[in-house]
């Protein structure tokens, strides 16, 4: 089994089969490493550009749906190839970014790939990509219901007195929408917070 043979047997198991020939291509004609990391709260993925004689090297979460690690992928080797056009010279998500990721993204807007609901969203998304997927509400909630059972739940999903996690530490109670954030509260220390209401949590028994 040659490298590129490796690269499909390995994506099969995180992205749509249907985009895995031409992830494969890809990270062999851009020349990049690909890892897959444990859950970060923070971000679902990154990209870090050739330094100290290292490659480009492009890590993604491991819990991602197969759709959700296809789009964040994306979004990362539009990073990927717009540092190769413009370096360090251009916004990490301007607009030469954005043409980037619309211009990959675009092969894999097709009913083979993604589902009709998705590719909905994508479409209406890829208007104005922002810095992250997360940032637009419907697209999140459209990934979301592809999640597999027993995961993570949106905050706004659960009724007002459910006890949740946050980053599997801190346990809250959730409370009522002000403003449109969700206020909760924290059962230990009794302190309140407020949490966008489209934050995944853990529901408590």
């Amino acid at each position: 089994m040659n490298q590129l043979e490796r690269n499909q047997s390995i994506l099969k198991k995180y992205i749509p089969e249907k985009a895995v020939e031409t992830i494969a291509e890809w990270i062999y004609i851009y020349d990049f490493k690909l890892k897959v990391k444990k859950s970060r709260a923070t971000k679902l993925g990154d990209y870090r550009s050739p330094h100290s004689g290292k490659n480009h090297e492009i890590t993604i979460n491991y819990d991602l749906n197969k759709y959700a690690f296809l789009i964040t992928l994306v979004h990362e080797i539009a990073h990927l190839t717009n540092y190769n056009k413009h370096k360090d010279n251009v916004k990490p998500h301007g607009e030469e970014w954005k043409l980037h990721y619309k211009l990959l993204m675009n092969r894999f807007l097709v009913p083979e790939i993604f589902p009709e609901d998705i590719i909905y969203s994508l479409r209406k998304y890829m208007n104005n990509p922002a810095a992250s997927s997360c940032s637009d509400i419907n697209l999140l909630r459209i990934l979301k219901k592809y999640d597999a059972p027993g995961g993570t739940v949106l905050l706004e999903d659960l009724p007002v007195g459910t006890r949740f996690s946050y980053n599997d530490k801190q346990h809250f109670i959730k409370g009522e929408v002000i403003r449109k954030r969700v206020k909760c509260l924290e059962a230990h220390t009794k302190r309140v917070y407020l949490f966008h209401p489209i934050v995944e949590v853990t529901k408590l028994e």
